[in-house]
């Protein structure tokens, strides 16, 4: 007896109905597809190419006549310049800084709301909304509402607490032209936090709950449980909160622009805010445009490594 591994059924075509060559069927289905995909190429690619001509061009608007082209020294100098080396230094400070609490503080607070307790769903929501608002409302309202040395919100409570202790007045401190790096690092850590909290409570939940009876049987604290079997568990997710948030924090402009400038001293300028200096302060396209390119290079690489830590966990989750 002779058996199939397949039915014949799944050869037959409907009778009457000519058979489409493999690379029209192929056709069919991608031509809806060809106008999303020309008009992203028009607003992605073509502007990118435009900014890769620029960066090989010595050009400064104000000598419009004077523009010729220089190869690659633009990016030599993007490499050897002091001032985007010192913008280089300030955005890894700034972003290792914001990632590394923001995810220790999402990671605490994921942890918290792990737990029933009444009005989780609104502490969730509170928590979550940082993260909603505008980052230029945001730095606004840190800048005048908190920062001011007048009228801020830290100055007014160390006043206040000097005066319980029978003080006339506290200290008026200047935040940001005191502490301009950690003024913006704590600002970002502000509106960050939420975003690593949404990851790792999702991380938490998705936790198999005979895994945690089996350790609470076996007589583990609460310790040795987050320890051996939770914080191995959220390890993927840990990774995918520090590789999306530096992408994120990396073209931080906003916060940068609107609370310190860059000052004082350039000691909070990062590439994103020295590339708007060389572009609008002193006029060098050439320039702007390669610093532009070595950033944009950058984040790539950063999104690559992002997408192989999103497509292990995805091959993790569909192995369980």
């Amino acid at each position: 007896m002779i058996t199939l591994d397949r039915p014949l059924t799944r050869h037959r075509r409907p009778a009457g109905r000519p058979l489409e060559p493999t690379g029209e069927r192929a056709w069919r289905r991608r031509l809806p597809l060809l106008p999303a995909l020309i008009f992203t190429i028009a607003v992605t690619q073509l502007p990118f190419v435009a900014t890769l001509v620029i960066s090989t061009f010595r050009w400064n608007i104000l000598r419009p006549g004077d523009r010729h082209f220089t190869g690659l020294s633009n990016y030599a100098f993007v490499f050897t310049d002091e001032r985007l080396r010192n913008a280089v230094i300030n955005t890894g400070v700034l972003t290792a800084s914001v990632v590394f609490l923001s995810v220790v503080l999402g990671l605490g607070l994921a942890l918290l709301l792990d737990r029933h307790f009444a009005g989780r769903g609104l502490a969730r929501t509170l928590l979550i909304a940082p993260f909603l608002v505008m980052p230029v409302a945001a730095a606004l309202v840190w800048k005048h509402a908190i920062y001011n040395p007048d009228y801020g919100l830290l100055n007014g409570t160390l006043n206040a607490v000097y005066r319980l202790f029978g003080a006339a007045n506290g200290p008026t401190v200047d935040w940001v032209s005191s502490f301009p790096m950690p003024s913006l690092v704590v600002a970002l850590v502000w509106q960050w936090t939420p975003f690593m909290m949404l990851i790792l409570l999702a991380g938490l939940q998705a936790q198999p709950g005979d895994v945690l009876e089996a350790a609470r049987v076996d007589g583990a604290s609460a310790l040795q449980t987050f320890r051996l079997i939770t914080l191995p568990h959220l390890r993927q997710y840990i990774e995918l909160g520090i590789v999306l948030g530096s992408i994120f924090v990396v073209q931080t402009f906003d916060a940068v622009y609107t609370i310190t400038q860059g000052g004082p001293g350039s000691q909070t300028t990062n590439l994103p805010y020295e590339i708007y200096l060389t572009m609008f302060r002193k006029f060098e396209y050439g320039q702007a445009a390669a610093a532009g390119v070595v950033v944009v290079i950058g984040s790539i690489l950063i999104a690559t490594f992002a997408l192989r830590v999103v497509a292990s966990l995805f091959r993790e989750e569909v192995s369980r």
